[in-house]
């Protein structure tokens, strides 16, 4: 018990650090609690790295991110193929510009973000991997080796961002002790060398994912997923299918194709059950899953559904996602409806799917179920006359009432019918999207045959028409991913990532104006220009 309480300590004092954290990232010290008088034994180092999941966890954390509100979400999907801004009139300000592109500029308050979240996540990353080295600590080869593989996995991730989002950036490998005003871009190669260093390292050292101490913490899969990802950007295309391969056959991963879990005995199918609350995590069940943000307060999973962080470590836990809220309908302004678990909580329908993706699907794929993508809305109330017919209205463009949605952020808390934030957990890597990622690295290299096999891989379980070679191409590969990671992915990182940000928008986007091949790259953030005094950090061209 002695030892958890020293643990807790140490994690709240991380939290209450990384909460503090609200000034421009190049200006800022080095922060205390992953510093030598913090990291003195193995479960402080444990704590460092739960520590470094909670600064990930930033980016999607309404309630810690300063910048984490509906309109951060928005960012990543708006303003591509898949979504599109229901109302103008109260979006908030942050996602204007990547529906509106010729509003982006160099003080966008999300790139600030973005940029100050992975610098912090890489200085919180070298604290921790250079503490390891501190004169004095009794600690195995083997469990050093583990907690660096795990550090480095979270900067390789950060410069990723950084690589895919700006291209050629600041390299910082040592933690920042002082005020830095000289920083330059290192280039391109450069940093992806890094990345692909710092993803070996972790593949070879993590855990397994069957060896986790801590849920949601880096595992050698994880590894692999990312690495696979960053070879598909650089052009290594053998490489990638490679570490693709890895977690595929690695024996601990398999697709959802039967019912399981907390609603298996309910209407419902295989695909959707992996995004009901209570049966995203692999020990609830979904074996497909790679890394699961569990966000869960122990005392709101019902019937026990599974571990927690929180059951582990007791106060510590992450909540605050507003993806329900971003990618849900306003139904309940309807006379005649009311709140309810069945249509997925209190949404606000920020953003809607475009036609494309409603019209993107094969009439029996699985994907495009009534459980996966609710088009049909019934009112609900028993006490209006309407109850159990089906809502009709003006048309799914003209008001965010009844809005065709996806069903995979769905939750309800009956303690928090407003839904201010979620309890539901996060699937940010599972099997589905390895098999993509593959087809990518296969169609790339020429084998449209292999590339056709992986993606039928996913079509068969979805009970779709299989594709042959003939059909595969980029475009059919980026529509794929619609089908099966549809809001899961962030969809401007993948259509950055490929190049294929503005030819995806032709013809599939909706209210976008202004874009160009100039937004493949954003801009560096101009306060960290100017606080740079005593170098050029130079600017994207076109800003």
């Amino acid at each position: 018990m002695k030892k958890y309480i020293k643990l807790l300590t140490v994690l709240l004092a991380i939290g209450a650090m990384l909460n503090s954290c609200k000034k421009d990232f190049l200006k800022e010290t080095v922060y205390s609690k992953f510093t030598p008088a913090a990291l003195k034994d193995s479960l402080a180092f444990e704590a460092g790295i739960v520590g470094l999941q909670y600064t990930y966890n930033l980016w999607n954390n309404q309630n810690e991110n300063q910048n984490g509100n509906q309109g951060f979400l928005c960012v990543w999907q708006m303003g591509t193929d898949v979504a599109y801004n229901k109302a103008i009139d109260d979006l908030d300000p942050m996602a204007i510009p990547y529906t509106n592109y010729e509003k982006l500029t160099s003080r966008d308050v999300s790139i600030d973000f973005v940029w100050r979240w992975c610098y912090l996540l890489i200085n919180n990353a070298n604290n921790v991997v250079t503490n390891l080295d501190q004169p004095g600590l009794t600690l195995s080869a083997g469990f050093k080796n583990r907690i660096k593989g795990q550090a480095l996995f979270y900067r390789g991730l950060a410069y990723n961002y950084l690589a895919t989002l700006f291209g050629g950036v600041p390299v910082i490998t040592e933690p920042l002790s002082a005020p830095k005003t000289d920083f330059v871009r290192a280039s391109l190669d450069d940093v992806n060398k890094l990345i692909v260093q710092d993803l070996t390292f972790s593949k070879q050292n993590a855990p397994t994912v069957d060896q986790l101490s801590v849920p949601s913490t880096p595992h050698t899969a994880m590894a692999s997923q990312l690495l696979a990802e960053v070879y598909l950007r650089m052009g290594k295309n053998p490489d990638a299918e490679t570490e693709c391969n890895a977690v595929i056959n690695s024996g601990y991963f398999s697709l959802i194709r039967n019912r399981y879990g907390v609603h298996a005995n309910q209407p419902g199918d295989a695909f959707a059950d992996m995004f009901i609350f209570g049966n995203q995590r692999r020990s609830q069940g979904n074996t497909e899953a790679i890394w699961v943000q569990e966000t869960e307060n122990p005392a709101s999973v019902p019937n026990g559904a599974g571990p927690d962080i929180d059951s582990k470590f007791p106060g510590y836990h992450f909540t605050g996602s507003q993806h329900r809220r971003v990618w849900g309908s306003r139904y309940y302004n309807t006379p005649g409806m009311i709140i309810g678990d069945s249509l997925g909580g209190r949404g606000i329908s920020r953003m809607a799917l475009t036609y494309f993706v409603l019209n993107l699907y094969d009439k029996n794929d699985m994907r495009n179920s009534q459980y996966n993508i609710r088009r049909k809305y019934y009112y609900n109330d028993p006490s209006s006359s309407l109850y159990g017919k089906l809502v009709t209205g003006p048309g799914i463009d003209t008001n965010r009432n009844i809005v065709p949605k996806t069903n995979k952020w769905d939750q309800f808390d009956p303690n928090d019918e407003f839904g201010s934030s979620m309890i539901k957990d996060m699937i940010i890597m599972r099997l589905g999207e390895t098999y993509l990622l593959k087809a990518e690295a296969q169609f790339k290299q020429g084998n449209t045959a292999g590339a056709a096999a992986s993606i039928n891989v996913l079509r068969d379980r979805a009970h779709a028409p299989l594709a042959n070679a003939g059909q595969i191409t980029m475009d059919f590969i980026l529509d794929e991913r619609v089908r099966e990671l549809l809001a899961e992915e962030n969809r401007r990182m993948t259509l950055m990532r490929t190049k294929t940000l503005v030819d995806r928008v032709k013809g599939r986007g909706q209210k976008i104006t202004g874009l160009s091949d100039k937004y493949l790259l954003l801009p560096i953030p101009q306060s960290e220009i100017d606080l740079n005094k005593d170098a050029q950090l130079t600017q994207n061209p076109g800003y």
